[in-house]
């Protein structure tokens, strides 16, 4: 682990405190800089190492494939040539605006000039017999990557609990590593709540091509240990079909941290509220990414992004206001997910459609794009393997485009073409 200069104690001017260590810390730390920061810039973060990427943890990193050198955000020689402090291993346990401090679990206090929340969300956990068993896992950060891999055995059963993106990104890695892998998924079909119907069939189709079997309408009611240990063996499921199980990952959602921010007297609702340049209910304060809500012209509704794309971005707008050249955040929202040949790129937000356009053969071939119109007007689209209708969309969601649909379906006319 490099060394870092360690900033200690309240009496400091011109700090900007950075709480929490993922992709918008990353992001907002070296830019401050850039932009013109001229006091300290101090990271405050309970993870052990310096911030790292998160969606190869449920793919190449779980896989084995990369090390955690190769998934760091930024090398440490940027953080230091920039002269930006981290303090590892800490717990926040308050913020205290009027005075513009904040107090440690270790009784520590530390002054702000600005302080920015970028504290991130936690995995919505499962309250059922047995899930605190040797094996029942979560996968959001280092340490739930590192406690899965401890239990991937090749032949061995691996259960999946949810069947969002993270439950199918680790399906297919589990998969691949040669785990006999079940996925099962309370909704009546695996991505029901940011997919159409015909986009869930085809992840179903896929999985089971490849072997994993996908179990809807199916919840699950306890874990058990085999006998005299108190490593999970079996799976419970409501209807009492018992299953076999080496390892379980859970994956039913995240929770944003937000009881920091509530505390200390900031608005909150469905994350900590910020403005157009990530400003929360306190000048002085700042967040970004995952646990914020904001407002977006796009869609013209609040909303809080779980997204890379959404903190990076968000952390960029957070640095440019600290140091006096606000601009407006107003950006696309877009996502990805990765699954064995599968590249999934996601423009925009497809709640709220009332027809879905299918571009390319999305029954038999693994290449595609589904188009989501409201009233005639593009809202998002998701691309498989098909980069063009990916890169077009994001503009012509922007610009409000209508779209017949017999043009977005046609594959002979380029996505070019389809461009106003």
């Amino acid at each position: 682990m490099p060394s870092f200069k360690r900033q200690v104690g309240i009496a400091m001017t011109d700090n900007c405190l950075i709480i929490g260590s993922g992709h918008a810390a990353a992001m907002l730390a070296p830019m401050l800089r850039q932009q013109g920061w001229a006091g300290a810039i101090t990271v405050v973060t309970e993870e052990p190492v310096i911030p790292y990427q998160r969606p190869p943890l449920s793919k190449d990193f779980l896989a084995g494939e990369k090390s955690l050198a190769d998934i760091y955000l930024r090398p440490a020689s940027v953080y230091e040539q920039a002269e930006i402090d981290f303090v590892l291993n800490k717990r926040i346990t308050a913020i205290h605006p009027a005075a513009k401090t904040i107090t440690c679990m270790d009784g520590e206090q530390l002054a702000y000039t600005r302080l920015v929340l970028t504290v991130g969300a936690r995995v919505r956990t499962v309250d059922l017999p047995g899930a605190t068993l040797a094996g029942v896992c979560y996968l959001r950060d280092l340490a739930d990557a590192e406690q899965i891999r401890q239990h991937i055995q090749p032949g061995g059963h691996a259960v999946i609990v949810g069947g969002g993106y993270i439950g199918l990104e680790s399906a297919a890695v589990l998969n691949r590593l040669g785990m006999q892998v079940r996925v099962l998924e309370m909704q009546a079909r695996v991505l029901q709540r940011v997919t159409a119907p015909e986009v869930s069939a085809f992840y179903t189709r896929i999985h089971r091509e490849e072997g994993v079997d996908i179990r809807c309408n199916t919840a699950v009611s306890a874990f058990h240990a085999s006998p005299g240990t108190d490593k999970v063996a079996q799976v419970i499921c409501d209807d009492g079909t018992t299953l076999a199980a080496d390892l379980v990952v859970i994956g039913v959602g995240i929770v944003p941290n937000t009881e920091l921010a509530e505390a200390a007297g900031l608005a909150v609702e469905n994350g900590i509220k910020v403005n157009s340049q990530a400003q929360t209910s306190d000048p002085s304060i700042y967040a970004a990414g995952d646990c914020t809500c904001h407002y977006n012209p796009v869609y013209d509704r609040w909303l809080r992004l779980e997204s890379v794309q959404n903190a990076a971005e968000q952390a960029h707008i957070a640095a440019l206001a600290i140091c006096g050249k606000p601009e407006d955040y107003h950006a696309l929202p877009w996502f990805w997910s990765d699954q064995y040949d599968l590249k999934l790129q996601i423009a925009g937000l497809s709640q709220g459609y009332d027809q879905v356009v299918i571009r390319g053969d999305i029954t038999n071939s693994r290449r595609f794009a589904a188009f989501y119109l409201r009233q005639g007007r593009i809202i998002a689209v998701d691309a498989v393997n098909k980069p063009p209708e990916f890169m077009f969309s994001k503009t012509l969601i922007m610009q409000g485009a209508s779209m017949a649909a017999d043009k977005l379906a046609d594959e002979s006319i380029p996505m070019k073409a389809l461009m106003p």
